[in-house]
């Protein structure tokens, strides 16, 4: 992939529910413009950006593995994984295409951080990679490769994943966390979401604006925070972030939006 000679940031996206930006949101009890303004956030996505991506990187909080595995199929498949949503949600396409080449480099950098990788040439787009992206990129021309979370979610490993993959960033290429600040599924659609989410909002936004060294021992350290385990029971829709955050290097972060949806603050990080 040619040399860029602009540097990419780094981002944490919120992925939103299921397919909430393609169906009409009161079917799952909340207002039909619940997610509206996330919508428009990721459509801007691009334009934000210095050039046009070569290539994106997406670490979705919805594929686990025991090593941290990329995507190398050519033309990766869909892969449906929600339940309970409108018919037309799985009819939904986004052909873009992947990146072999890219995919193994990832690889190879990877395991160069001495942390254990591999690919999967039979991985398609689950919904933390298609759903948003059909926002971000709906005419999917640019080559998309997700790459997994490693199943314990060792927030330091993501970190250091992260680390590995900083060069690219330098190649034109996107590195993309995708997940949501909070997620506690019995909490939301009630105020058991709203001060924790809150809480936790604030916390993540210092810990991300703070100097990089004092960033990774905080991002280490996410369960300790205030109204940490109460955002993320479990945490694989935070540990995205800390792969984009390794990614920074010594770049700045900062919230880059935030919005309140099913009673609870979610926000984006941008880091560069």
């Amino acid at each position: 992939m040619p040399d860029s000679a602009t540097r990419m940031p780094s981002l944490f996206i919120p992925h939103g529910g299921g397919p909430c930006f393609f169906m009409d949101w009161r079917a799952m009890g909340g207002p039909a413009d619940a997610w509206d303004k996330t919508a428009g956030y990721l459509k801007g996505l691009i334009a934000s950006l210095p050039e046009k991506p070569k290539g994106i990187v997406v670490i979705s909080g919805h594929w686990e593995e025991d090593a941290f595995t990329v995507a190398s199929a050519p033309a990766p498949g869909m892969i449906y994984d929600y339940y309970g949503f409108p018919p037309h949600t799985y009819e939904l396409k986004f052909p873009a295409p992947g990146a072999p080449a890219l995919a193994e480099r990832i690889v190879a950098l990877i395991q160069a951080e001495g942390l254990p990788a591999r690919s999967d040439a039979t991985r398609g787009f689950d919904h933390g990679v298609f759903i948003p992206f059909l926002l971000v990129t709906p005419e999917a021309d640019i080559p998309v490769v997700p790459l997994s979370l490693k199943r314990d979610l060792d927030p330091e490993e993501h970190l250091r994943c992260g680390r590995a993959l900083s060069a690219l960033r330098d190649e034109g290429v996107l590195i993309v966390g995708s997940g949501m600040s909070f997620h506690n599924m019995r909490a939301f659609f009630s105020p058991a979401a709203t001060q924790p989410s809150a809480t936790f909002d604030a916390w993540l936004t210092q810990a991300i604006e703070s100097p990089p060294e004092q960033r990774w021992q905080a991002l280490r350290q996410w369960a300790s925070a205030p109204a940490g385990l109460q955002s993320h029971p479990r945490e694989e829709h935070l540990i995205p972030l800390m792969v984009a955050a390794g990614a920074a290097a010594d770049a700045p972060g900062q919230r880059d939006f935030t919005d309140n949806v099913m009673m609870a603050d979610i926000s984006a990080f941008r880091f560069g």
